[in-house]
C-alpha cells in the first residue's frame, strides 16, 4: 500500500532559515522515496530526470509523451513546447534556420509521407513569448519557471492526495533545486511557498470542519 497521504502530511514544520535549521531539499526527497514503492519511485525518478539536460532527448520524450501517467504526458509534452519555443526563439535571435536543433517527435524511422503531424495545442505559447522578449535575463529565467509552477497547479488542481499530487511536488521540488543554485533566497521562498501549499493542501482535505 502506498502513502501518499503520509508524504504530503508528513512534512516538517519549516521556518524561514530552513535550509540552515531544518530538512534539507534532498532530505525531503529522501522521505517521498522511503514511504512509495518501487515501482512508485520509478515513475518519481524518471520525472526527475526529466529536469537533467543530459537525459532529455528524443527517446525520453518518446517514453514521456505515451506514458501511462497523465501528469506525465501532460507535463511533459508542455516541457517539449516550451524547449522547442525557446529554441525558435534563439534561432530568429542569432539569425540561425528556424527547425536548428527544434525536437520533432516525429519517429525518424517513420516512413516519410510528406506530412507532418499535427502540433498539439500550446495555449502558454503567447504567455511564454511574452516571457522571452524580456530583458532582464534572471527575471525572464524566473518567469518560465512562474510558467512551469503554474502548469503544475493547473494539471494537479483536482489531485489532492494521489500519486498526480505527488508527481507535481516533485518536479516543483526540481524547479526549486534550479533556484538555490541560482538564487539562494529565491529558491527558499520557493520551497516555504511548497511546504505552506501542501500542508494546507493537507488539512484542507482532512481537518477542514467548517467545510
Amino acid at each position: 500500500m502506498n502513502n501518499y497521504v503520509y508524504i504530503i502530511a508528513g512534512l516538517p514544520d519549516f521556518t524561514p532559515d530552513w535550509r540552515h535549521g531544518g530538512e534539507s531539499l534532498d532530505g525531503y526527497l529522501q522521505q517521498i522515496h522511503e514511504l512509495l514503492s518501487a515501482k512508485d519511485n520509478e515513475v518519481v525518478n524518471f520525472v526527475a530526470d526529466g529536469f537533467d539536460k543530459d537525459k532529455i532527448g528524443y527517446e525520453f520524450y518518446k517514453e514521456a509523451l505515451s506514458h501511462r501517467m497523465g501528469f506525465i504526458r501532460d507535463f511533459f509534452q508542455f516541457d517539449l513546447n516550451v524547449r522547442n519555443q525557446k529554441v525558435g526563439y534563439l534561432n530568429n535571435a542569432l539569425g540561425r534556420s528556424p527547425e536548428k536543433d527544434i525536437l520533432s517527435m516525429r519517429d525518424p524511422e517513420a516512413e516519410d509521407t510528406g506530412l507532418e503531424p499535427e502540433a498539439p495545442e500550446f495555449k502558454e505559447q503567447a504567455r511564454l513569448q511574452s516571457i522571452l522578449e524580456g530583458n532582464d535575463i534572471l527575471a525572464r529565467e524566473r518567469g518560465i519557471d512562474d510558467l512551469y509552477w503554474d502548469k503544475i497547479d493547473e494539471l494537479t488542481l483536482f489531485d489532492y492526495l494521489n500519486f498526480d499530487k505527488i508527481l507535481g511536488l516533485v518536479a516543483k521540488m526540481m524547479i526549486i533545486r534550479r533556484w538555490l543554485i541560482l538564487d539562494e533566497q529565491t529558491g527558499r521562498d520557493m520551497f516555504k511557498r511548497l511546504v505552506d501549499e501542501v500542508r494546507g493542501t493537507f488539512k484542507g482535505v482532512e481537518y477542514n470542519e467548517n467545510k
